[in-house]
């Protein structure tokens, strides 16, 4: 009987855990995304994004494209209430970057045909 093969590391065979791990990305802290404060998350991100020297865009990029893989990621497995903290926190860190959200304006029937006329 031959001998059983032992696998010293059990490495995940998947390509996004592999991402986090190797690509040019950024250099997170260990356990960001399980922070329960957007907040925290985003201070966090951009920390680590304004320290890395393995990104390739400016920090705010780079920490935005990690918040979304990581959201994409999770996909369904993802919680609701997760899903809510991580998306606040994308909030967050366009406003510690200072970057402006877009709002859309609804446009109601009347002031397009104000508008028409």
């Amino acid at each position: 009987m031959a001998p059983a093969k032992r696998k010293s590391k059990k490495t995940s065979k998947r390509w996004s855990g592999r991402v986090t791990r190797e690509s040019d990305a950024l250099d997170l802290e260990q356990g960001v995304f399980k922070k329960s404060d957007p907040k925290a998350i985003a201070r966090s991100l951009k920390r680590s994004a304004e320290r890395s020297h393995r990104r390739k865009a400016e920090p705010y990029r780079s920490a935005l494209s990690m918040l979304t893989f990581y959201i994409n990621r999770a996909g369904r497995n993802l919680p609701a209430r997760r899903k809510r903290v991580l998306n606040e926190a994308k909030a967050a860190l366009k406003s510690l970057f200072g970057k402006r959200t877009k709002r859309r304006a609804k446009k109601s029937k009347k002031s397009a045909r104000k508008r028409a006329a």
